[in-house]
């Protein structure tokens, strides 16, 4: 499995899908020693690599309905729907502990995507390079833009990482993961459209012209992506999942009820498909005289 990636969406509270995913694969004992995400997807990482199963649920679900998570008041306040302090200082230090240790002691690697208010391109954050802020990278990755402040990091201003790398399969293969699994937030069927906020964003970040052409045209990126990911599944190459269930959570949903059952539906897809998976991993082969898999002599 050490050429295998694991490539992970973003999505906001759409996230909850891949967070029963991963649920499903640590419940396994399934854990890739390369994964990449964006924004929410970043996010679900980090507890999967720090190995507390179920805490993703807990924090983007129990809390959702609590203002400090999410609320008008906090863009009132802070000019921040999501409450990112509550998110990234006072959930992962004090009320849901995030397991430092043991995220900094495993041997998988992470790695997060952002993208440069001044250049417009992404910028890559790596868990296994000394000294990283995870917290702080993670915030970076998941600040959306007009709904969070931007993040200065390293002598970069930073937004949301599905801005300018939605899916960032390429920058797994260019890493030398010849297969990926990629865990997806929309349906099948699902296709960008072009910004409807041109003008809005062209004064809103007047100040970063790149990053507004970079807006613009996201949702070619974005459908560009899609249409590669779709010919890299006909080759083999990659190992899709996505929600199976036409979607009812947007990126904003505050309904926990919903939240529940695309998380199950996470969960149950990884589950459903998991023999699929480890035929295609390697780890099972398909018997002769069935459809049953065999587990693989070793």
């Amino acid at each position: 499995m050490s050429s295998i990636g694991l490539v992970l969406e973003g999505g906001g509270m759409r996230g909850v899908y891949t967070a029963g995913v991963l649920d499903y694969f640590a419940e396994q004992d399934l854990i890739f020693p390369y994964t990449i995400g964006v924004s929410a997807g970043a996010c679900m990482a980090a507890s999967y690599l720090s190995r507390q199963r179920g805490r993703n649920r807990i924090v983007n679900i129990d809390y959702v309905s609590d203002p400090r998570y999410l609320s008008w008041k906090n863009l009132i306040r802070k000019r921040q729907l999501f409450g990112m302090d509550f998110i990234f200082d006072e959930i992962p230090n004090t009320l849901v502990p995030f397991d430092f240790e043991t995220f900094g002691r495993s041997t998988e690697e992470l790695v997060v995507g952002t993208t440069d208010c001044l250049t417009g391109q992404p910028v890559y954050y790596r868990k296994s390079s000394p000294g990283i802020d995870v917290l702080k990278v993670l915030r970076a990755s998941s600040s959306l833009p007009f709904i969070a402040p931007i993040v200065e990091y390293e002598g970069k201003k930073l937004l949301d990482g599905g801005i300018s790398d939605p899916i960032p399969l390429r920058r797994s293969e260019a890493e030398g993961n010849a297969r990926n699994v990629i865990i997806l937030t929309r349906n099948a069927d699902y296709r960008k459209s072009p910004a409807s906020n041109a003008w809005l964003l062209r004064r809103a970040y007047r100040r970063y012209p790149r990053f507004v052409e970079t807006m613009l045209n996201r949702h070619r990126t974005y459908n560009d992506t899609l249409d590669y990911i779709a010919e890299q599944e006909k080759r083999g190459s990659v190992f899709v999942i996505r929600p199976s269930q036409p979607l009812t959570v947007g990126r904003m949903e505050r309904d926990p009820v919903k939240l529940t059952a695309l998380y199950e539906q996470g969960f149950q897809d990884a589950s459903r498909l998991s023999s699929s998976l480890n035929v295609w991993m390697g780890n099972i082969t398909p018997s002769a005289d069935s459809d049953t898999p065999k587990e693989l002599v070793r």
